[in-house]
């Protein structure tokens, strides 16, 4: 079973308000310096959200952009802790 890295992109107030059980947050202004603290994997199954899905959009791209194959916008915080 492979691993899966989620990334919380919200500021460090809004993830400390609640977040997935496995994310680490990193904003997603910060993705592309910090991406290296959680894998430098370019195939690791890598799951992005924020609050509504615009800034994991957004950090899903410059991860793209990066080499990174397998990034998934999760979308919004109230999806992925249904």
């Amino acid at each position: 079973m492979s691993t899966v890295y989620w990334i919380d992109v919200r500021e460090a107030d809004e993830y400390a308000s609640g977040h997935h059980p496995q994310a680490v947050n990193i904003p997603y202004e910060s993705i592309d310096a910090r991406i290296g603290e959680v894998t430098e994997d370019k195939n690791a199954d890598i799951r992005v959200y924020c609050r509504t899905g615009r800034r994991s959009g957004i950090a899903k791209d410059t991860l793209d952009a990066l080499g990174f194959t397998k990034v998934t916008n999760e979308g919004g915080i109230e999806d992925v802790l249904k």
